[in-house]
């Protein structure tokens, strides 16, 4: 089904709460997250996973995708973000129907989709994809380009072409990104012990073995890791962490993880 384009622009639905809607107080608040992780010197990949909590939690997880993506400032022209429907009971993938979507920071380009149809519904409410937009502009520049597409409930081949489907249409400088936070509300050693199950999982490239509970962008994530497994590259883990490591009670964590995703010779 051909996507449906639209001339809006999608407003931030949750700047002040999960990223400060303050547009100078956001750029240092990610720029001093970035600068945290260190000089990286590894090759750009060609997909990320990456948690997507409030940034007080999963900021230092997340920042070490987006330090590396930094480190390819110029090189990277379009990011494909997929993520779960966190608000909205979706069957199958969407795609978003705007034009560009706003930050405290500014507008991203939204680049249209051939690969699946669009709808607002998914997208309107949803912070998995929302949150990624601000570290993309501070690593990657203003003239960077999105193509967000919510994963609901799929068969994870489908989802695993859908993937490829979109890398291809997309072509050169064009980088993945899955949004995907771990387990939910446990104590903070039942959600490592999860947690380091599922990160095995998804390095041994057994996407069957991500359970829907231990992953709340599951049918992304399993698809992500399939289409690693079909295409001949491996998940390298940079990181994995919970929010009692930043500012949560560690008796109700979530897990945050982040990986790069690329051929062994590049990935190793």
């Amino acid at each position: 089904m051909p996507s449906i384009t639209s001339d809006t622009v999608r407003p931030p639905a949750v700047a002040g709460r999960f990223y400060p809607a303050d547009p100078d107080r956001l750029r240092d608040d990610i720029a001093r997250l970035i600068e945290a992780v260190g000089p990286v010197r590894d090759p750009l990949a060609a997909a990320y996973i990456a948690p997507h909590a409030g940034y007080r939690h999963s900021g230092p997880v997340a920042a070490e995708v987006y330090a590396r993506l930094a480190a390819h400032r110029g090189e990277v022209k379009r990011v494909i973000l997929v993520g779960p429907s966190h608000h909205y009971p979706l069957r199958g993938h969407a795609a978003a129907p705007y034009a560009a979507w706003q930050t405290p920071l500014g507008q991203v380009r939204a680049a249209p989709t051939n690969v699946v149809g669009s709808s607002r519904l998914p997208h309107e409410a949803e912070h998995a994809l929302e949150v990624q937009l601000p570290f993309l502009q501070v690593a990657l520049g203003d003239d960077i380009e999105v193509m967000p597409v919510a994963c609901g409930m799929s068969r994870t081949p489908d989802t695993a072409r859908v993937i490829g489907a979109l890398l291809e249409e997309a072509g050169e400088g064009t980088v993945l990104v899955c949004s995907t936070d771990l387990s939910h509300y446990h104590d903070r050693a039942t959600a490592e012990r999860v947690d380091a199950a599922t990160a095995q999982a998804i390095r041994s490239l057994r996407p069957r073995e991500i359970a829907a509970q231990h992953a709340c962008g599951v049918f992304a994530l399993r698809g992500t890791v399939a289409w690693a497994d079909a295409t001949g590259r491996r998940p390298r883990q940079l990181a994995l962490g919970t929010s009692a490591d930043t500012v949560g009670d560690p008796e109700r964590v979530v897990g945050y993880p982040a990986f790069a995703i690329d051929f062994p010779a590049v990935a190793e």
